[in-house]
């Protein structure tokens, strides 16, 4: 069974409801489709309390069933907003809420446009025009706490021992029980000293111990691996939101530029704790 909202649940008795007829023609947000107390509800309000379901099983009702909760819901919320008091606190959250919504619609409509060639060029040329090739690596390595007890696993190493099963059996870092393997990553991704050893290493190749922070390990270079640029086409999506967001940034960056923005100077910070001011009338 669909639970009503909290607010549907203030209002025990069901509305009495006397059925108001639109004209096909007549058919726009503003259409009144109730009213209560003579306070209109109308289609936009309608289409906007549909856009705002979240629940799968209420999205999911036939038409006429998810029109008759929502219009249920509007109309008690309608009737209960009569008896609240209008207080400093309400009147200004009404309008934050006022400004938000403005705010949100101006920026979906920068967000909206598509970006030009050029432009999607320029970002991918801003990105990777000037990047060199980089090299990965992919490597595998066992943490202990002491070096001592790294050279005894060393040693075990170069006398045949499997790699894999001593991490396994030994490491103390996240990667031990995946035999110690660190997938692909670049040397600036670790320590300095990690990062360094790898660089200097060969694939096949097993680290003397290293010491970092973390401890002592023992390395094992899988591969490497030069990772060039990607092609514009790999990276146009990210490249498109990358675009609509400097739009949007630069936009309210222009807007607020040219505000015309006086700050009260000597209001006291601290006035910012006093909510007791919001319940005046």
């Amino acid at each position: 069974m669909l639970k009503r909202s909290i607010l549907t649940a203030l209002v025990i008795a069901a509305p009495v409801v006397t059925p108001v007829f639109a004209q096909a023609q007549d058919r726009t947000a503003e259409t009144v489709v109730a009213t209560v107390n003579g306070q209109p509800i109308t289609l936009g309000q309608m289409i906007v309390m549909k856009q705002s379901v979240q629940d799968p099983n209420m999205a999911g009702l036939p038409d006429q069933a998810l029109w008759d909760m929502l219009l249920d819901q509007l109309i008690r919320q309608t009737a209960v907003s009569e008896t609240g008091s209008e207080t400093a606190g309400v009147r200004a959250q009404l309008e934050l809420q006022r400004r938000n919504t403005l705010a949100a619609a101006a920026v979906t409509e920068i967000a909206e446009a598509e970006p030009a060639d050029d432009e999607i060029q320029a970002a991918y040329d801003k990105l990777f025009a000037d990047a060199a090739p980089s090299t990965e690596y992919s490597a595998a390595h066992i943490l202990v706490d002491t070096e001592e007890k790294a050279k005894e696993l060393k040693a075990e190493l170069d006398e045949g021992a499997d790699f894999g099963t001593l991490a396994e059996e030994n490491s103390t870092g996240p990667s031990g029980p995946n035999k110690g393997d660190l997938g692909w990553f670049s040397a600036d991704q670790m320590v300095a000293e990690f990062g360094d050893a790898v660089k200097a290493m060969e694939k096949g190749q097993i680290s003397d111990p290293v010491q970092t922070q973390f401890g002592w390990h023992l390395i094992k270079l899988n591969d490497s691996r030069v990772q060039e640029a990607p092609a514009l086409d790999e990276v146009r999506e990210q490249l498109v939101q990358m675009v609509r967001r400097d739009k949007v940034e630069a936009r309210i960056e222009q807007l607020t530029t040219e505000a015309e923005i006086e700050k009260t100077e000597g209001v006291d910070p601290a006035l910012i704790n006093e909510t007791d001011l919001l319940e005046a009338e």
